[in-house]
C-alpha cells in the first residue's frame, strides 16, 4: 500500500464523507470501532502495548487492521540513548511491524534508558556531533532491522543542554541527510518546546526540513503555571488547542498536505469527540489545499 493510500482508506459506512485524518487506537475503543466502523483514515498504536505474540490487544489490533490502515509509533527504543539498542526489544518491534505491516513506523528523537534502567519519559538529546553520530547509528540499525524507512519525531523539550553546537532543526536536517529517514512532525511538540524556550514556533516550522515529513501529529497540552518558569507540558490528555490548530494551518500551507493523526493518551473522551477533531483537521486540510490551488 502506498503512503498516499493512508489518506483515503477507511471502513465502509453510510456517510458519503470519509475522514482522512487518523486517531490513536486505545483499548476502550476496540468494541465500538468494530461495531460501528467509523469513517476514518487510519489508526495509530504505540508499539510497546502490542509486543506480546498473543492476548486481547494483539487480537483486536489484527481485527481492526483488516478494516483500516494503521501506523505504529514506538516509544521505547531510546534512539538518542548512550547505550546500544536493546536487541530483544528491537526483535519484538520487528516482529510486530512484520505482522501488522503498518503504513509507517515512527520513533522519537529522544532517550529513555540509562544503564539497566528504563525511564518513563522521553528525554532530549544534546544537539552536537557526538549525539548526531549516535542517533544516526541507531537509526541505521533500526531501518536495517525493519527493512524500511522509518519516521523520527521532533521532541517536546523543557530544557536545553549547554554543550550544543547546532540548532534542533539543523540537527534533524543532518540526521535525515545521513540516514535517509523520514520525519514525523509533531506540531504540538513545536508549540510546547517553543513556548518553553521562548522562541517562535512559526520560524521553527519554516526552518524544518519539510521534504522529509511523512506524517503529522496533533495533540493537546497542559500548562504548568509555575510563577517562576511557566511551562507547557506535552500531556496528550486535552483536545488540540486553538494555537496548535493555527500552527497546523501554517504548517500545511508551508509544507503541503500530509497524513495527520489526532494523538490522545489520557483523559480519553468518547470516540465521537476524537472523530470530531479528526474531521476538523480534514476541514483545515481541505481549506488549505483549496487556498493553495486558488493561488
Amino acid at each position: 500500500m502506498s503512503s498516499q493510500s493512508i489518506q483515503s482508506q477507511g471502513a465502509s459506512a453510510p456517510s458519503s464523507f470519509i475522514i482522512k485524518t487518523g486517531i490513536s487506537l486505545k483499548p476502550s475503543y476496540y468494541h465500538e470501532v468494530l461495531d460501528t466502523r467509523p469513517n476514518l483514515g487510519f489508526f495509530e498504536v504505540h508499539a510497546e502495548n502490542y509486543l506480546s505474540q498473543g492476548g486481547p490487544a494483539r487480537h483486536y489490533l489484527q481485527k481492526i487492521r483488516e478494516l483500516y490502515a494503521c501506523t505504529i509509533h514506538g516509544v521505547g527504543l531510546s534512539i538518542g540513548g548512550e547505550m546500544p539498542l536493546n536487541k530483544q526489544h528491537l526483535h519484538r518491534v520487528t516482529q510486530l511491524v512484520n505482522d501488522i505491516q503498518p503504513e509507517f513506523f515512527s520513533e522519537h528523537l529522544a532517550w529513555s534508558t540509562h544503564g539497566n534502567t528504563f525511564l518513563n519519559d522521553l528525554l532530549p538529546v544534546a544537539y552536537n556531533k557526538v549525539s548526531l553520530n549516535r542517533v544516526c547509528d541507531h537509526i541505521d540499525q533500526l531501518q536495517t532491522a525493519l527493512k524500511r524507512r522509518i519516521l523520527i519525531e521532533n521532541p517536546s523539550t523543557y530544557f536545553e543542554y549547554k554543550h550544543c553546537d547546532r540548532s534542533e532543526t539543523d540537527f534533524i536536517r543532518e540526521m535525515v541527510h545521513r540516514t535517509g529517514c523520514g520525519l514525523l512532525l509533531d506540531v504540538n511538540n513545536v508549540e510546547v518546546s517553543c513556548f518553553n524556550h521562548q522562541t517562535d514556533p512559526y520560524v521553527y516550522i519554516n526552518e524544518f526540513p519539510s521534504n522529509a515529513v511523512g506524517q503529522i501529529h496533533l495533540a493537546g497540552h497542559t500548562i504548568d503555571n509555575n510563577p517562576i518558569v511557566p511551562l507547557k507540558i506535552d500531556s496528550h490528555d486535552e483536545p488540540v488547542s486553538p494555537g496548535v490548530w493555527d500552527l497546523y494551518r501554517h504548517t500545511l500551507a508551508t509544507i503541503g498536505d500530509r497524513p495527520t493523526l489526532i494523538e490522545r493518551d489520557g483523559n480519553l473522551p468518547a470516540l465521537t469527540e476524537l472523530l470530531a477533531e479528526a474531521l476538523h483537521a480534514d476541514t483545515i486540510r481541505a481549506a488549505v489545499k483549496q487556498g493553495n490551488e486558488d493561488e
